[in-house]
């Protein structure tokens, strides 16, 4: 499209994005405590309940557990849950460490280590991203049919 050949490589890159309503998306600060991961679990399937997806709501109360508990033993404050409800179901969570997690597998005396594996397991996909404040973990579940 350019009149004469240029001296560098030209890209147009177009990009649409779709912003999602607030009903479609359920954001919680999670205190640093042990002890908020219930509290964490109840928040994901109350707001289950209200988008109709009981049905996934056991494997959505595991990601949950294993990635709070994660944020709060290895990560930092802030942490907060989000779970978003488009085409899939996501699951994340954002804390103020930049450390990157990975999968290990747990020797069979390890009381711990198998969290990931789980999530990676359970879920469609899985994966984290860098943010300004730190780092966001996220997992994505299929809709029921």
């Amino acid at each position: 499209m350019l009149s004469e050949e240029p001296g560098d490589d030209v890209a147009l890159l177009l990009a649409r994005t779709r912003a999602l309503g607030a009903d479609r998306v359920g954001t919680w600060d999670v205190p640093p405590d042990p002890a908020s991961v219930a509290t964490a679990r109840q928040y994901a399937v109350e707001r289950l309940a209200e988008w109709g997806l009981d049905e996934i709501g056991f494997v959505t109360e595991l990601v949950v557990s294993e990635l709070v508990t994660n944020a709060i033993r290895y990560g930092g404050p802030p942490i907060q849950l989000r779970l978003i409800r488009d085409q899939s179901l996501i699951c994340e969570v954002s804390d103020g460490s930049s450390t990157s997690p990975h999968l290990r597998r747990a020797h069979a005396y390890d009381e711990g280590g198998r969290g990931l594996l789980l999530v990676a397991q359970l879920t469609q996909r899985w994966g984290s991203r860098q943010t300004s404040e730190g780092k966001t973990i996220w997992a994505e579940q299929p809709m029921p049919d």
